[in-house]
């Protein structure tokens, strides 16, 4: 992965639950903050154990200032562990790479690290870029866990 940004949090729920918050793609609209489409255009075969019949190619659209953007992302999926995605096709993105790795920390809870690194095709000096990553980390870990926790 490219120079990226990262954050962690913690979550009140075992990886297999985190994990199937993350790999719902069609909820994403209702919990994942300026994502306003999420659709699912080609999945794994289920006898692939490591992504579990997961989506492989993911269309979305999105609205999150100063990104406006409709693009797709490539997953590959290592069971409840970790999650791994690229840009296959953007209009304003030039390049999104990023991961969800998680790590069980006690009984029923998860640590999960959110890495991102993105290019647009608008000239953003560095640490404009960093700080966009940030705030979109930022709020999908939050987004997450108060899915995940609440269902909500």
């Amino acid at each position: 992965m490219a120079e990226q940004t990262s954050s962690s949090i913690h979550i009140e729920a075992p990886a297999a639950d985190v994990m199937a918050v993350i790999a719902d793609f069609p909820a994403y609209p209702r919990w994942a903050k300026g994502v306003m489409v999420a659709e699912v255009r080609s999945s794994f075969d289920d006898d692939d154990p490591a992504a579990q019949g997961r989506a492989r190619d993911v269309f979305f659209s999105l609205d999150v200032s100063p990104i406006k953007d409709e693009y797709t992302l490539r997953y590959q999926w290592e069971g409840d562990r970790s999650v791994t995605w690229h840009l296959v096709e953007g209009k304003m993105l030039r390049s999104l790479e990023g991961a969800y790795l998680l790590r069980e920390t006690a009984a029923g809870a998860t640590e999960v690290t959110y890495r991102l690194a993105l290019d647009v095709s608008i000239p953003l000096i560095g640490m404009l870029k960093r700080k966009g990553e940030k705030i979109l980390i930022d709020t999908a870990l939050k987004g997450l866990k108060k899915r995940v926790e609440t269902g909500a």
